[in-house]
């Protein structure tokens, strides 16, 4: 699938490609620094970050959007557990620039992500949300996505225990 999708605000939705991997990483570790949204303090290096993004557009699995010619965010999906019984599965990530909140790009990442998942024959898509990021939560459950539980204290970051909402939006 290579969807373009375009909303009111200028805002334009294509597969991710390599020449993206800097813009997305940078995105990546800003929310390593200073979110919950990925649960490490690892800062990822460029090859690392290339590497990771490879993966995705090996896949057929990753987008960007542009605003005003620059990357302001990415998803993608990947599986949700490794182990094949789960292979119908799919796990969603959503992220948007420092400062381009807020103008519909999550939103269009989102229309991309779940319609591109639903032609390559996926069952069902999950995200994985800290249990604060009422952000997100909204915007999955605009998407159609469920609240199917929340798992206190499985992780930690910044010093405080994190809680985990799962959601879950049927694909097929």
């Amino acid at each position: 699938m290579n969807p373009i999708y375009e909303n009111s605000g200028a805002v334009t939705v294509r597969p991710a490609q390599l020449k993206d991997a800097e813009a997305v990483l940078a995105i990546r570790n800003h929310a390593i620094e200073h979110s919950t949204a990925l649960w490490t303090t690892t800062l990822q290096s460029p090859a690392e970050g290339a590497a990771w993004l490879a993966v995705h557009l090996d896949r057929g699995s990753a987008f960007v959007a542009e605003k005003a010619g620059e990357v302001a965010g990415f998803a993608v999906y990947e599986p949700w557990r490794p182990k094949d019984g789960y292979r119908h599965t799919v796990g969603n990530s959503v992220y948007v620039r420092e400062g381009a909140h807020g103008l519909g790009i999550g939103s269009a990442l989102m229309t991309a992500l779940v319609a591109s998942a639903r032609q390559a024959g996926h069952h069902v898509m999950i995200a994985d949300i800290e249990a604060r990021n009422t952000a997100s939560i909204r915007l999955h459950e605009r998407f159609g996505f469920r609240h199917v539980g929340t798992v206190p204290e499985v992780g930690t970051k910044f010093g405080r225990w994190l809680d985990l909402t799962i959601m879950r939006l049927p694909l097929a």
